[in-house]
């Protein structure tokens, strides 16, 4: 109590101006950083209205929060991406491979060296990259100390090693290599790696002719395997652009709680290297994509001359609850703004053509990611109806072929509804799940609600002969096995095993417990078993977190128009019928409200209380 207290007071201090806000649990770790145009609108909506399932599980952990006020939006997208990279906050999108990229990087030595790195300094090397595929990095890399002898050694040695005996090494360790041979190499791999490669291997070819005619063919030859190896390496640019720019071009796709971000790597208007990342996110999709972006090139000293990104989604009608105004705080003109004042590079949102083409080619290969990863997922399922069949043996029951699992939500008590939903054979059968809107209890009483969405359920089962589960199962420990097995035996003489499933510190399933009184059942965390009924409980949380959304936005249509003095239950009806939304009545006219037969005094007191209401953010704009 005293927590929200603090956070209340918190709340009505905030500033009305740009900044990032930075979201701390129980412990005072950091979980979550944000941005915002305005700090006062943005924290508040945390704290306000309905969350989806991703939003509620960080509102759920939210015990403090800091804010840093900046002068602009821009500032802040680039002070967002600052603190995410210094806190790794577990509910940000994390840029966690970034780190793992490899450069290939000519050291600033008197005698330089070529070595793959994974990571950067300012120490005047010559950094390229980065290559999200780490063997084509070495690949290229053993190309080029065929083709460039510069020293392999870290510390020069008294005599000569291997590398110079098979010609890789020029042996600075035993005789003079002038500054200006050193120079040349250094420049040619520098053109090498900047797409020049076709250059050099027009010179390897005019060589490789000439030693042929003087009858040096193992010279010729050993030019030969060197033009072999530069095809092989640089094999895969099959797309290439008149230009010759060096750009990286983004797409992305969302899906069920999932963002895929494909990133196509051009230098020299070459197709080189593609990347993606699939990972879930839990704020508005376009910033989140917005916010990988930055973290992409925050420490990344191989710049592209520009990127092409996609711009924000348009919204369809009907994509958020009427009455609920949703932004993307961070559009084109910011990312523009920030990306080329910070990094230095020209940010394009490519509308036609070409450019608009590979834009497109990089949101189709993100979505064929996404599409394999459910692929993936729906394999798991097929290999869960075989975890069924061991799931008896280790609860000591029958055969388990139907499991109904339930799970409640509410928000500090409003609006408290509960959720069931059943797999036959593990799968889920969607035509059998069930909502319930909790009428008895008053507040955040998890266990009675248990016990009322339980007695519900199976007095309705009992009446109507309805299939009786194999196995029930609820989410939490022992108050809830115990408040769901009162009911089922004490009540309504059902013996059904219950069995609940603990989630730990970071909010996953941990522990399988059954019976009551309430005993651990050792299932191994890696098993199909386990898997399973992991999948159900975050399926039921899933159904159960959109019900009340659903619940909580028609709430707050009724009570917006029940606040107006003079609008009853029936003008009420009658001005959501006639206008659709309160969204519309809020944009509507005096006029347009005579034909309903209310003049303009109520009409203007109407649109003013409409106006002057507190808008309750869309969960999908954080």
């Amino acid at each position: 109590m005293l927590e929200q207290e603090t956070i209340r007071h918190k709340l009505s201090l905030l500033p009305d101006k740009p900044g990032c806000y930075l979201m701390k649990n129980a412990e005072g770790t950091i979980i979550y950083v944000g941005k915002a145009k305005v700090l006062k609108n943005r924290v508040r909506s945390y704290f306000r209205g309905s969350h989806d399932a991703k939003t509620q599980l960080l509102v759920s952990e939210i015990r403090d929060f800091e804010y840093i006020v900046t002068s602009s939006n821009m500032e802040a997208l680039i002070l967002e991406c600052n603190l995410i990279k210094k806190h790794h906050p577990r509910y940000n999108v994390l840029l966690k491979d970034d780190k793992t990229f490899p450069y290939i990087k000519i050291t600033h030595e008197e005698h330089p060296r070529l070595e793959v790195t994974r990571r950067v300094f300012k120490d005047k090397g010559k950094y390229f990259g980065p290559y999200p595929n780490a063997f084509a990095a070495q690949q290229t890399k053993k190309l080029l100390d065929r083709l460039y002898p510069l020293r392999k050694c870290k510390t020069l040695p008294d005599k000569v090693c291997l590398y110079f005996h098979i010609g890789q090494c020029l042996g600075p360790c035993v005789q003079e290599v002038s500054a200006a041979e050193n120079e040349r190499m250094v420049l040619e791999i520098t053109r090498f790696l900047n797409g020049g490669h076709h250059e050099i291997r027009s010179e390897l070819q005019t060589k490789m002719m000439a030693a042929a005619e003087n009858l040096n063919f193992e010279r010729a030859k050993e030019l030969r395997d060197h033009i072999v190896n530069i095809d092989a390496v640089m094999e895969k640019q099959k797309i290439t652009t008149i230009d010759a720019v060096d750009r990286d071009v983004f797409g992305y796709v969302v899906e069920k709680g999932w963002m895929s971000v494909h990133i196509q790597y051009m230098r020299q208007g070459k197709l080189i290297e593609r990347h993606v990342s699939l990972f879930p996110y839990y704020g508005e999709e376009y910033e989140d994509f917005i916010s990988y972006v930055t973290q992409v090139y925050s420490d990344n000293p191989a710049l592209p001359k520009e990127i092409f990104l996609p711009g924000p989604p348009e919204l369809e009608p009907g994509a958020v609850p009427d009455g609920v105004t949703q932004t993307t705080e961070v559009g084109e003109k910011d990312v523009k703004e920030a990306l080329e004042a910070w990094l230095k590079l020209k940010v394009l949102f490519p509308q036609r053509g070409l450019k608009k083409q590979m834009v497109e080619m990089a949101r189709d290969n993100a979505r064929e990611a996404l599409e394999e990863k459910f692929r993936m997922v729906e394999r798991d399922e097929k290999r869960s109806v075989k975890a069924v069949e061991n799931l008896g043996e280790w609860l000591g029951t029958t055969a388990i072929n139907r499991i109904e699992a339930f799970d409640n939500s509410n928000i500090q008590g409003s609006n408290p509804v509960s959720a069931m939903v059943v797999f036959v054979h593990g799968k889920p059968d969607r035509k059998e799940y069930r909502k319930y809107k909790v009428k008895t209890v008053q507040g955040p009483d998890d266990y009675e609600t248990m016990r009322e969405v339980i007695r519900r359920r199976y007095e309705r089962v009992l009446k109507e002969n309805l299939p009786m589960p194999d196995l029930i199962v609820v989410d939490g420990g022992k108050g809830q096995i115990s408040a769901a097995v009162d009911v089922l035996e004490n009540e309504l003489g059902i013996f059904v095993p219950v069995c609940g499933l603990v989630k730990d510190a970071k909010h996953k399933t941990a522990q399988l417990m059954i019976g009551d009184p309430a005993e651990v059942v050792p299932l191994p965390r890696d098993s199909q078993e386990f898997y399973l009924l992991q999948r159900i409980q975050d399926e039921v949380h899933r159904f159960a977190i959109t019900f009340h959304r659903e619940t909580r936005a028609k709430s707050m249509v009724v009570s917006k128009l029940d606040a107006i003095p003079g609008i009853g239950e029936k003008r009420r009806k009658l001005l959501l019928k006639h206008f659709g939304s309160v969204k519309r009545i809020k944009e509507a006219r005096i006029e347009d409200f005579r034909s309903l037969g209310i003049g303009e005094k109520l009409a203007g007191e109407i649109l003013l209380a409409l106006q002057d209401a507190v808008e309750v953010p869309n969960p999908q704009d954080m």
